[in-house]
């Protein structure tokens, strides 16, 4: 029993080495024909694969009551074209120069983030999965003169994940395990730093304690964020990553809050998802919808 879990895993491995391969060679392809590749994608994901599609449409349909089965079917497919895009635009990032990725991702008021790392302060920033947040943040990295600590989850494949990871740090910043946070905080607390979340993830079931109305739903939230928020005191700034059009995207910046210590409880988080919620409001599609966002229902909670 114990080989065969050991052959098991080492064919697992064998087959993520060759697809690592395929898409280090797929990387060095310029982007217009990886575009042209994730429009072929699109047929696959959607009508052959259906990928998560019935998740999505509950998702939409659920967060816009509004709309009809027509727009919501056109919204859909909408985002699965972005989704095949965006795939190839990650695969991208292995080989994709500084020059081409600053063309790429344009930053509008930098200054808000940079006039305090200046002053040697640290602060705090937070997005949603929404646009191509992955080119934003190595973007980001070579932009910003101090250390991006970007909180994350590790993917289940370790190989892919240590493949990911030397992408996602190929610029100024670091990726740092969820549960390492405070860690990372500490050792890095006479360093002028900017400790970045994606808030908008869906907590474990026995986390799912506070919850807002968001899209139309009661939602989980996670409120990490706010917690380091409150105990450093550090100003809290959203990245607004807006698709311009195929390949290119802009970035504004919001402060949300600049003394935490002022705020009542949980308003921290509620400013987040509200920003969040306009965004998505303006122009849906560039969401992750694929997300099981509300997976957990608050009468399946016991608090």
């Amino acid at each position: 029993m114990f080989a065969f879990s050991i052959r098991k895993l080492m064919i697992k491995k064998t087959f993520s080495y060759i697809g690592i391969f395929f898409l280090n060679f797929l990387s060095f392809l310029p982007m217009r024909l990886l575009h042209v590749f994730a429009s072929l994608s699109y047929y696959f994901i959607y009508y052959i694969f259906q990928y998560r599609k019935k998740v999505v449409h509950d998702n939409l349909s659920n967060s816009f009551p509004d709309k009809t089965p027509a727009e919501i079917v056109q919204l859909k497919k909408t985002f699965f074209k972005y989704f095949a895009d965006m795939l190839f635009e990650v695969i991208k990032l292995q080989s994709i120069s500084d020059v081409e990725l600053l063309k790429r991702v344009k930053f509008n008021n930098l200054e808000l983030v940079t006039n305090y790392l200046d002053k040697q302060e640290s602060i705090l920033a937070c997005t949603g999965h929404y646009g191509n947040w992955e080119l934003g943040m190595l973007a980001l990295g070579v932009k910003i003169p101090a250390k991006a600590y970007v909180i994350y989850k590790p993917l289940s494949n370790d190989v892919f994940d240590d493949w990911f990871y030397k992408i996602r740090t190929r610029t100024n910043n670091l990726f740092i395990p969820m549960r390492q946070t405070l860690r990372s905080l500490a050792t890095s607390r006479n360093q002028t730093t900017m400790f970045c979340f994606a808030g908008d993830q869906t907590p474990v079931k026995d986390e799912a304690k506070v919850w807002i109305d968001f899209l139309n739903q009661p939602t989980p939230v996670l409120l990490g964020l706010e917690k380091i928020a409150l105990q450093t005191d550090r100003p809290v700034i959203y990245f607004n990553m807006q698709w311009v059009k195929r390949g290119y995207y802009e970035v504004d910046c919001y402060l949300i809050c600049e003394k935490p210590s002022s705020t009542e409880a949980h308003e921290i988080t509620k400013r987040n998802f509200q920003m969040l919620e306009q965004i998505i409001n303006k122009n849906p599609a560039y969401w992750l919808w694929s997300h099981r966002r509300w997976k957990h229902k608050p009468e399946n909670n016991a608090d």
